[in-house]
């Protein structure tokens, strides 16, 4: 009751914030000026386009004409945010800590550039952050909120899945909350804990009504937020907190989008696909080299980006040339995004495989801290379930 409370006076409140903007200067009868109101709080309501949003993934043959920077991931996502407050008037940032830059710093700064009334903290109720951030998308604001760690998502997932992925659903479409993108650091960080370093993306690829977003490193970052501010969908973007500093990369100057739903090839190879996400390309990285280096292995790498719609298409594709294929995440094994791939690929490319699929993930128990280096699929793991497969 509570929560539905917060989430109704956030509604309250945005809406008098936007009647306040659009009062007519004349007095009129109070029904007059209650169906005016009416009309303009949903006015902007409607199913939003941007037509500066890309549709397919850049060659590194365009990647080479653009403009770039180098830049770590924390100042992509820094970025990014700053560009979506410049070119969106109705745009606002809040959560625990941004007008200070962050705890990991991704806001720097944007409180001197843009002002209290659009970048600002808020009370440490992650329920009541999302609450507020859904009345604000749906009388039309762009409504970007941060929930400090990932970890601390799940105050606010009535407020998710109950409220924001089916505000348009139940009403038929008449208005929704396209403008909201939820961002959340996620993943093991090395020294974090069963309460720093989850990844709760299997819990929100359940929802329709939902897209999931997950970036491997700082061009993603950027071209994945700033794309997932301008969906019409509302949007969890998660974060990986080890990469913030570690991952550094040219990153393109200016307004830059990558499309959702769409996974890129990162290696081309022919004898086994092997797919992942966020922090976890890097250790597969390490072990398609390890796997060519030291066998002859070919793999093929493949960076899902977005979990949910995921790109089904690309891996089939891939599975029915190689004939196997390894999935590898940091979250445990039992109903790990691995196993809806897992079961995809196996209903439509039954006739090509030549290995059971693998899957590489964390352990079925609470993330451990002394013993995270024995929890997290690293790269050896993902180095033998190669071999596994090659060698059935």
């Amino acid at each position: 009751i509570l929560v539905r409370r917060v989430a109704r006076c956030s509604m309250q409140l945005c809406g008098r914030i936007n009647r306040l903007k659009f009062q007519p200067s004349v007095s009129s009868s109070k029904s007059i000026r209650r169906s005016w109101r009416r009309k303009e709080l949903f006015r902007s309501c409607k199913i939003r386009s941007f037509s500066n949003v890309s549709t397919k993934i850049p060659t590194k043959e365009e990647y080479s004409r653009m403009e770039t920077k180098q830049k770590n991931l924390f100042m992509a996502v820094n970025d990014a945010l700053r560009i979506s407050l410049q070119t969106d008037e109705k745009a606002v940032f809040f959560g625990e800590d941004v007008a200070f830059g962050g705890v990991f710093r991704c806001s720097i700064d944007l409180v001197d550039e843009f002002g209290k009334d659009r970048v600002f903290n808020t009370p440490l109720c992650e329920q009541g952050i999302v609450g507020f951030a859904i009345g604000m998308a749906a009388v039309g604001h762009t409504a970007i909120c941060e929930i400090q760690f990932a970890d601390y998502i799940f105050p606010a997932f009535d407020q998710i899945v109950n409220e924001a992925a089916k505000f348009r659903y139940r009403s038929g479409n008449q208005f929704n909350v396209a403008g909201l993108t939820i961002r959340a650091p996620y993943g093991a960080v090395g020294h974090g804990g069963h309460y720093h370093s989850q990844s709760p993306e299997a819990y929100f690829a359940h929802t329709p009504g939902l897209k999931v977003v997950i970036p491997r490193g700082p061009s993603q970052a950027k071209g994945l937020l700033l794309a997932s501010i301008r969906d019409p969908n509302p949007v969890i973007f998660f974060e990986p907190k080890s990469l913030y500093r570690a991952a550094v990369d040219q990153v393109p100057v200016g307004d830059f989008t990558l499309p959702l739903g769409v996974a890129e090839v990162l290696q081309e190879g022919s004898d086994v696909t092997v797919v992942g996400w966020g922090a976890q390309l890097g250790v597969l990285e390490k072990a398609c080299q390890m796997a060519a280096d030291t066998d002859k292995i070919s793999c093929e790498l493949i960076d899902l980006q977005t979990i949910l719609p995921w790109d089904s298409k690309t891996i089939e594709k891939s599975v029915a040339k190689t004939g196997r294929l390894v999935i590898s995440h940091e979250a445990p094994l039992t109903g790990g995004f691995a196993g809806e791939i897992a079961a995809t690929i196996q209903e439509r490319c039954f006739l090509h495989l030549e290995a059971p699929i693998q899957r590489v993930c964390g352990l079925d128990t609470p993330f451990p801290l002394v013993y995270e280096r024995l929890y997290v699929p690293d790269y050896l793991k993902n180095y033998e379930a190669i071999k596994r497969v090659m060698n059935f």
